[in-house]
């Protein structure tokens, strides 16, 4: 893996934690998985094995489409490969604009419509958990739309399609982590969630700056140097795994 990419999925995994403490994904979550399972929050929290496996089914749902996408993005970098310098400082131009649409800088009439598919029955049971995960990453929200956007121009400026793809797993992973864990433990998640909803208004803030920040050091070259910097505290064993 080179420089830029290693730092690319730290980046990549951070946005998508945030997404998942977005005021659009956040306070919905119980609600998913009470729809992927079926179960009530009693049944829930004694059927974790079941919640889980919807769980994880939905995750591989939203992270095939989510590297699909990370794909093409990156397909069409590499057909623009000729203009590499230009197109890492358009992509970091666009991710600025995305942070900034975040920290509510600027606002897109597109971007404030509702784009999330609404099921109304789950179908074909354990099988239709993936096929919701596929809608939930089709469907995305507006308020999320900036920094999944912001990742895909990242991924569009990758050299290789398999690093273009790793940088959206790595977002899936992200989302997939505290998902997991609010699925094994809904009730606790519902107790945490009460406590840290009053810091809802500051997630897209910090997204926001972690995105500006990220495209100011695309658009000037920094990106790679900073890169190079933490690739020489990283431990030779963990190296040659990545």
């Amino acid at each position: 893996m080179n420089e830029p990419t290693t730092l690319g999925v730290l980046v990549a995994f951070t946005a998508g934690l945030l997404s998942f403490l977005s005021p659009c994904v956040l306070p919905l979550v119980p609600s998913y998985i009470g729809f992927l399972t079926g179960l009530t929050l009693d049944e829930m929290s004694s059927r974790r094995r079941v919640a889980l496996l919807h769980a994880t089914l939905f995750i591989i749902g939203f992270t095939i489409i989510f590297m699909l996408f990370g794909a093409s993005a990156t397909a069409l970098g590499r057909v623009l490969k000729f203009h590499e310098v230009w197109l890492q400082r358009i992509g970091g131009i666009l991710i600025i604009v995305f942070g900034l649409v975040c920290l509510g800088v600027f606002r897109f009439s597109f971007l404030q419509q509702e784009r999330r598919l609404h099921l109304q029955d789950k179908p074909l049971g354990y099988l239709g958990s993936v096929f919701v995960g596929m809608a939930f990453a089709a469907g995305w929200t507006p308020c999320i739309g900036p920094i999944l956007g912001g990742i895909y121009a990242l991924a569009a400026a990758s050299d290789s399609l398999g690093r273009g793809v790793l940088l959206l797993a790595a977002y899936s992973a992200g989302l997939a982590v505290p998902f997991l864990l609010a699925a094994f433990a809904v009730n606790a998640f519902l107790d945490w969630f009460q406590r840290f909803r009053k810091f809802l208004p500051w997630v897209m803030k910090v997204s926001g700056a972690l995105l500006v920040i990220v495209g100011v050091m695309l658009l000037t070259g920094q990106f790679t140097r900073i890169a190079t910097w933490l690739q020489g505290w990283t431990p030779e064993g963990l190296l040659e795994r990545l």
